[in-house]
């Protein structure tokens, strides 16, 4: 890091950068009131407390920073190692910045820094240089104030909180490693500034993030918006003799075409019997004609994420065999779809599913013995387990809360896969829904679901053929 000038030079260097710097730092996605109102809520939680979040640090790379989502959720600045310091008593937050350097300007642009402009830019009631930060925390810590802060690890970009925490355990319990997540080390230290225990502010940020905002409701219906066109540009890529690596490449272009600052989770792009394993991300194989390919990916668009999978024939069209597995799963999963509704417990919609479920089995004509055994096993899912209905979705593809009712300002994604044990084969669509005051809304209806959709998807020219005489040939 280079040495930072002294906080009183730094407003004579930065009056020239004002406008520009305008640009970096502060997201243009939502407006800084959004960031207050939830800075707000965090006040009445936390009484006359003190709530203190790091964000993250810089990449050790050439690589664009990402803002961790828990500070980013509370601020939108994007840059390394701001800290806010949420005063509940005095009913005011303190954003500290680092301070100008020349250098990092000169390599990258220039950003925020505490002053004035900056204030005022993102909403907060004081800005502060980051070197003033042990010195606050001591005044308010003497004060014997109640600290919070959030006790889970930072999760970034393509990530969530499960991934994170078996990460930071792993470390711990290394003997050749051992160390400690920053925010553990936070509240370690600040357990020894106060000489009491730090409270966890996880919970409670959590609970605000359970239910979406309208600016946040855009962004998720964007990503989904986006996530469609992807896994669509991968259907017209797919042709026998192709890997499954070229379909995530189709659909990169697309999200990087939408400005997507990057992915929601790694793609999962499976041919055949690599669908079984849920979270396959190797990419490697070979598509042949006869098979079924699954597709599972999503962009992160300004910190918000979708959820997205589709199946399809690697050939183009459904054999008579995939259309009879295909064609039951569709109705099985539209019964669990249509039994959605708002303010209604997830057992009590397992329950009206299996009713429609166990209708639709028992008209279907069924010509395979292995697919009506893999049917009535899909329903009997539903039947044993009423309160498993998929996972919220936002900031992370697996988002923070859990639904036992769907409550208005929800987004959660329904993921049934329908497997044949014996042949490895799976099939699964995913979407993401939206939870009003009136229904439950499907954000995901860009890449169709149908038969019919997918084979005319298939039969249009994507991009691979606009490529074709540069492809690699692996």
């Amino acid at each position: 890091m280079h040495s930072l000038a002294p906080l009183g030079t730094l407003l004579i260097l930065a009056v020239p950068l004002s406008t520009a710097r305008a640009q970096f730092g502060f997201t243009k996605a939502f407006t800084p009131a959004e960031f207050s109102a939830r800075r707000a809520k965090i006040m009445e939680r936390i009484g006359d407390g003190v709530a203190v979040i790091q964000g993250s640090a810089e990449i050790p790379g050439s690589l664009n920073f990402r803002q961790g989502n828990q500070f980013f959720y509370l601020t939108g600045v994007e840059v390394p190692r701001s800290v806010l310091i949420i005063d509940g008593k005095a009913h005011s937050s303190t954003l500290l910045l680092p301070g100008f350097n020349a250098a990092e300007v000169h390599n990258g642009g220039p950003v925020i820094i505490p002053d004035e402009a900056s204030r005022k830019m993102v909403g907060v009631e004081h800005v502060m240089h980051r070197d003033s930060v042990m010195a606050m925390l001591t005044r308010l810590a003497a004060e014997g104030r109640q600290f919070y802060a959030p006790f889970g690890g930072e999760v970034r970009g393509a990530s969530y909180t499960s991934h994170v925490v078996a990460y930071d355990k792993a470390n711990a319990a290394d003997p050749l490693d051992g160390r400690l997540s920053r925010e553990q080390q936070l509240v370690m230290k600040l357990n020894a500034l106060t000489g009491k225990d730090v409270q966890d502010l996880d919970p409670i940020e959590n609970s605000l993030r359970a239910l979406k905002s309208p600016a946040e409701i855009a962004a998720i219906r964007e990503a989904s918006r986006v996530a469609g066109l992807g896994l669509m540009e991968a259907m017209r890529v797919t042709k026998p003799g192709r890997y499954e690596y070229q379909l995530g490449a189709a659909a990169d272009f697309v999200f990087r075409n939408h400005n997507a600052q990057g992915f929601g989770y790694g793609a999962i792009i499976a041919v055949d019997t690599n669908a079984v394993w849920i979270h396959y991300r190797r990419a490697q194989s070979q598509m042949a004609a006869g098979s079924m390919l699954l597709m599972d990916y999503a962009p992160d668009i300004n910190y918000y994420t979708s959820d997205v999978t589709r199946s399809w024939p690697v050939s183009g069209k459904f054999t008579p065999r995939e259309r009879e597995l295909y064609g039951i799963y569709i109705k099985l999963f539209q019964a669990v779809e249509s039994s959605m509704k708002p303010n209604v417990s997830v057992a009590d919609i397992s329950k009206e599913a299996v009713a429609k479920m166990d209708r639709i089995f028992a008209d279907f004509h069924f010509t395979d013995p292995k697919i009506k055994t893999a049917a009535s096993l899909f329903i009997d899912k539903y039947r044993k387990a009423p309160r498993s209905l998929g996972h919220t979705v936002g900031m992370a593809v697996h988002d923070v809360g859990s639904f036992p009712v769907l409550t208005p300002g929800m987004v959660f994604a329904l993921e049934p896969d329908l497997t044949i044990p014996d042949e490895r084969l799976s099939v699964r669509i995913e979407n993401v829904y939206l939870v009003t005051d009136t229904k439950v809304e499907n954000l995901s209806t860009e890449a169709p679901v149908d038969i019919d959709g997918i084979e005319r998807v298939m039969r249009e020219q994507g991009i691979a053929e606009h490529a074709a005489p540069r492809m690699a040939q692996p």
